[in-house]
């Protein structure tokens, strides 16, 4: 199960809000083993675009640099779907490779304007499982 604070979950909604019609991506760091999501780092979609979320390499090379120096990894890693559900679709599966880590996925498709679809995977060698997710 995913536990993750109200403000963490905001603060995906607003970004995933402020790309839009591109998909947003960030990582919300923890201490290690902790699996506690504190550190809320957005990240910049380096494929600007609507249907795939890519990490800038930079961006992420420094990311990880800093994870180490603080004794963190990432916890969650989030992106938004613009237009479909929030499931991880096969390319998403596919980049998966934190085994760790619960990937969020939120939906800013129009028909669901106001609704909240926010939910969590883990993706373990291709293996999809959705787990709840408990909001403080």
């Amino acid at each position: 199960m995913l536990s993750i604070s109200q403000e963490l979950v905001d603060a995906i909604w607003a970004h995933a809000r402020a790309d839009h019609p591109d998909e947003a991506c960030g990582v919300i760091a923890g201490p290690v083993d902790s699996d506690t999501p504190t550190r809320y780092i957005p990240m910049r979609n380096a494929a600007m675009s609507p249907t795939f979320y890519e990490f800038d390499s930079l961006e992420l090379l420094k990311l990880y640099r800093d994870l180490d120096d603080r004794d963190e990894e990432p916890v969650v890693i989030y992106h938004s779907h613009t237009s479909t559900e929030a499931h991880p679709s096969r390319t998403d599966i596919a980049y998966a490779s934190e085994p760790g880590a619960h990937y969020v996925l939120v939906s800013t498709r129009e028909e669901l304007a106001g609704a909240n679809e926010f939910r969590s995977f883990r993706i373990v060698d291709g293996i999809v499982t959705e787990e709840p997710v408990q909001i403080r």
